[in-house]
């Protein structure tokens, strides 16, 4: 549905589209601060025990390729859902970092697979360590106010509500630029 056909369902008073939206967009304002503070989060910088400030982002593609060695840069978009171009970045730079080695595949030169170095399975290893005992206290604050059964439902609830938004991208591929903002109309 785009801007045109929510605009033929609405009333035209606009009263209740305020009153709608208020009480839709209070219960969901949670969510969007969630998602704002936790890409701040993802985007921080942190030390997993090794010395090298990392991203989320960093350190998890380095923990994925410590786990499949060999993957390409063509598979590791696709499973995080990300260009090529942004992957490509991402194992660059864990690459000038010696994490990382990049070796062309012999039948195939274009096609190039990453294997960790030893530091990048150290440090990889050190992440496991760090985010089991970051979510093990996450999960010990959550307990504090909510029940192990209002924890399952809130997983079940994100994992459903991200294949919803999953399906929209794909519905609306090319409609929605992601990380800029459209053109305006003149």
């Amino acid at each position: 549905m785009d801007a045109t056909d929510s605009a033929k369902l609405l009333p035209q008073d606009d009263s209740f589209i305020d009153q709608t939206f208020h009480t839709l967009n209070e219960r969901h304002n949670s969510i969007y601060q969630f998602v704002m503070r936790y890409n701040d989060y993802i985007l921080s910088v942190h030390d997993y025990g090794e010395g090298i400030p990392m991203t989320m982002i960093e350190v998890h593609t380095l923990t994925y390729i410590e786990e499949h060695p060999g993957v390409t840069v063509t598979e590791l978009a696709k499973y995080w859902g990300k260009t090529k171009g942004a992957l490509s970045q991402t194992a660059s730079r864990l690459a000038e970092w010696g994490l990382i080695t990049k070796e062309k595949k012999e039948d195939n030169a274009k096609n190039v697979c990453l294997y960790p170095t030893e530091q990048g399975v150290r440090l990889s290893r050190s992440h496991k360590l760090y985010d089991t005992l970051d979510i093990t206290k996450t999960m010990g604050e959550l307990r504090k106010e909510c029940t192990p059964d209002e924890i399952d439902a809130f997983y079940k609830v994100l994992s459903v509500y991200n294949r919803v938004i999953q399906k929209d991208f794909e519905i609306n591929k090319g409609a929605r630029p992601v990380g800029r903002k459209p053109k305006r109309r003149e």
